[in-house]
């Protein structure tokens, strides 16, 4: 321990100690170890202090004359390793084999350490100004910084402030300063981040006022954050979501294509849609009704949460008939209860709504009509509202989508059973979310449930949350946020962010809009067209040549439904994002510190959106460490590099990495008939990759929790080359209540320059098809159980 205080010291927080000092009435009086935690008690307040691993220490400020509040909305993990504590006559190192804290005894100054490199330090420290309260840090010139929830702000958001309180901007477009989802989170490219665990509102300032120092001010609540580090991106942005929870795996029909507007009015509306989608056909997995289910008018029935029934007179067997034909039924719901609903005096009876503080419920006008509010937070509310849920559950329905739920309106002076609606406002869709995760683990255990919802907070991943953008203009300004909004709340744990494919508000009709944002959605978490019904987002509804590309895009979005689930199972696992940034490339570059006309969906496709209007060319940045492969046409591009790539109609620009492995399914109509006994797997060859490995994960696509049941299968794919002999492996790892059933493979291997000399399927000649244009070579592998295959192919 000794030894690594003096490498701490040798870092130089010694001559940083002026730039760095804190509140200078802060004096420090003891520091004592504790079980779990070390407690600094100063002038003013205490510090507890907590590792919870190697790269994640947590810090509470309790002034004094105040206690300490335990509780946090987002943290799910348990402390896993101690720390280790070294005293001096200046300063006190409280060290973990990781991160370090290194707290200057006079003047007080607390900084963090991560393998030898200060990440950051408290800058004043916790301060109190007005009815605000506040905690700020150091930065670093040239430091770039994400976060602050869903924004569409610029990729480095340094020099802004950002309110951090949930709120809709209807009809945004290029930029939006405040969205739906205030996550009190700030990732640095120093490869760090600090969460803010306090949903309170607030405000997160990166450096707009003091351009060296990060703000976070709020009302009250919590004076606790975790600093979390990293080695890369994706270890971050994993440890952020150990943290906070993980993504459950959604049900495998999530994956698919949506049918959803504003709004579907009647059974025979849904009907004739999906006869249509059956006609053109178009694949489509669930219908999602708007706020019609309930009612003929917009206004004045919020909150009847029981079909219309003359509109929908059977709803059971709509239900029923959609399932039969692979159609999942999604509904609305809001949290508002409409004085005129039907349920409005069962809300009052029942007391499940939020109150004045006499304690009658608080009524209120919004756009809907005269209004309470339900209460997420009070276990009287929360009960009865999953026992909506779950009475629509059982008429057949399997998904749902939570509306207004930052909630759009919601008043200071109304009250919740935890507090006021400052204190809890920004984590109501959170509260939300949780009633129907924890209702499906409790009555429906083995089912994965689909929460579409508006607005939520750090950690609502873990409920199985799938965010969208809000109510995007219709616009290509509207597209153009898209990209950013989606890769920065990836980075921050939320990773199912998609956007309304085409756009959502005003009556814009534009077929090559509506067409480039459906090929963007592709390469999206959700794919899911819904707009205000003046201009259809259906593409059963668009023109000819519109359709016609719409259906390219979307049958591209099936056959893609390996590598996408397996996207979906690195997220449950390891936290990583779907859509990631270039930066976690190139995390060195200045250029992708600030990049978001690119992205790479997953770690081996490099996705270009087209956003603007009648563009004929784009140039195209591709990633520095390997080359890279047009996915339409195989030409080759040097990693690095810069082209301006020709657009065509038919498709944005997509390029695989070298080296991947992407496995392809045969097009299906709906996911419930979807199989992997073939794949076609593309192997993406090339001279500089000597070795390389890819995945393919599968189950039966509903199960919760399969892969922990052992209900799984994982296909792990690698390539090999030594001389002229390429060797390509397959092995099946199968979980042991899961058949492993038989397996057919095309596979496909790019950038070959010549007809091979020899091709052996696990040890026995193959015949194979060599195409000297595209400078491909296919073999069909037959169906085999076998654990492991080899093709050896002679170059």
């Amino acid at each position: 321990m000794k030894n690594h205080t003096i490498c701490l010291l040798s870092l130089g927080l010694l001559a940083s100690q002026a730039a760095f000092a804190q509140n200078a009435e802060r004096k420090f009086e003891t520091a004592r170890a504790h079980a779990g935690h070390l407690e600094i008690v100063t002038s003013d307040g205490t510090y507890l202090i907590r590792p919870y691993s190697q790269q994640i220490m947590e810090t509470s400020f309790v002034p004094r004359g105040e206690t300490y509040d335990p509780v946090s909305h987002a943290v799910v993990m348990a402390p896993r390793v101690k720390a280790s504590l070294s005293t001096s006559a200046q300063r006190i190192v409280y060290a973990t084999p990781g991160m370090s804290v290194v707290v200057t005894k006079s003047p007080f100054q607390i900084a963090y350490v991560y393998q030898g490199k200060t990440l950051t330090a408290e800058k004043h420290g916790y301060a109190r100004n007005g009815k605000m309260e506040s905690l700020d840090f150091t930065l670093a010139p040239g430091e770039a910084l994400y976060g602050a929830g869903a924004r569409a702000a610029g990729m480095n958001r340094r020099g802004k402030t950002f309110t951090l309180y949930n709120k809709p901007h209807y009809g945004y477009k290029e930029s939006s300063m405040q969205l739906n989802y205030s996550i009190p989170m700030v990732l640095s490219s120093k490869l760090y981040a600090i969460h803010f665990d306090n949903p309170q509102i607030g405000e997160l300032d990166f450096g707009s006022k003091d351009p060296n120092a990060l703000r976070y001010d709020t009302i009250g609540g919590r004076k606790t954050y975790q600093v979390v580090a990293g080695n890369n991106w994706n270890e971050l942005v994993g440890n952020y979501t150990e943290l906070t929870g993980r993504q459950p795996m959604p049900p495998r029909w999530a994956l698919g294509n949506l049918a959803s507007r504003f709004g579907y009015h009647s059974e025979a509306e849904a009907r004739a849609t999906l006869d249509k989608y059956a006609a053109d056909k178009i694949p489509v997995d669930a219908i999602i009704f708007d706020l019609y289910w309930f009612g003929k008018d917009i206004k004045g029935t919020l909150g009847n949460l029981t079909f219309d029934k003359d509109n929908f007179p059977n709803p059971v067997k709509m239900i029923s008939d959609f399932k039969a034909r692979g159609v999942k039924t999604v509904l609305i719901t809001e949290p508002f209860i409409l004085t005129t609903s039907t349920k409005w005096q069962e809300a009052v009876d029942s007391k499940i709504l939020a109150t004045t503080k006499a304690g009658a419920p608080y009524t209120y006008d919004i756009y809907f009509g005269n209004t309470g509010l339900i209460d997420v937070f009070k276990p009287e509310a929360k009960t009865w509202f999953w026992n909506i849920y779950k009475g629509l559950h059982e008429m057949g329905v399997e998904g749902w989508w939570g509306d207004l739920g930052e909630p759009e309106v919601h008043p200071s002076d109304l009250q919740h059973v935890n507090g006021s609606a400052d204190q809890v406002h920004n984590i109501y869709g959170h509260e939300w979310a949780r009633i129907i995760a924890e209702g499906y683990q409790k009555d429906f255990p083995n089912e994965r449930p689909f929460i579409l919802m508006r607005a939520g907070s750090s950690g609502s991943q873990r409920f199985g949350m799938m965010p969208w953008s809000g109510d995007v203009e219709r616009s290509w300004g509207g597209l153009q946020s898209q990209p950013e909004i989606a890769l920065q709340m990836g980075m921050q744990g939320l990773a199912y962010m998609h956007s309304d494919l085409g756009g959502f508000a005003f009556p814009y009709l534009d077929d090559e809009l509506y067409v480039r944002w459906l090929q963007y959605g592709v390469f999206q978490p959700i794919f899911r067209p819904h707009g205000q019904e003046e201009v259809a987002s259906e593409p059963i509804h668009r023109a000819e040549a519109a359709k016609a590309l719409a259906r390219t895009a979307i049958e591209l979005r099936y056959r893609m439904l390996p590598y996408n689930y397996t996207l979906a199972f690195e997220n449950n696992q390891q936290g990583l994002p779907l859509m990631r940034p270039l930066l976690f490339q190139e995390p060195t570059s200045k250029l992708m510190q600030h990049y978001a006309e690119s992205y790479l969906w997953g770690n081996d496709l490099l996705v270009t959106p087209i956003v603007t209007k009648g563009q004929e060319s784009k140039l195209v940045r591709f990633p520095a460490g390997s080359a890279w492969f047009d996915f339409y046409d195989g030409s080759r591009h040097p990693g690095g590099s810069n082209t301006m790539v020709k657009l065509v109609p038919e498709h944005i620009p997509v390029f695989v990495r070298a080296g991947a492995f992407i496995p392809l399914a045969p097009l299906v109509q709906t996911t419930r008939d979807y199989s992997t006994s073939h794949i076609d797997l593309h192997y993406y060859h090339d001279r500089s990759i000597k070795r390389s490995s890819g995945k393919l994960y599968d189950d039966d696509g509903k199960t919760a929790g399969a892969f922990e049941k052992s209900k799984y299968e994982l296909l792990n794919f690698t390539s090999a080359l030594s001389g002229n002999e390429l060797r390509l492996t397959l092995a099946r790892q199968t979980g042991k209540d899961y058949p492993a059933t038989a397996r057919s493979f095309s596979v496909v291997v790019h950038n070959v320059d010549a007809k091979p000399g020899t091709v052996k399927l696990d040890g026995n000649d193959i015949a194979s098809n060599y195409d000297a244009a595209s400078k491909s070579l296919t073999i069909q592998a037959p169906s085999s159980t076998a654990g492991r295959r080899e093709l050896r192919i002679r170059l």
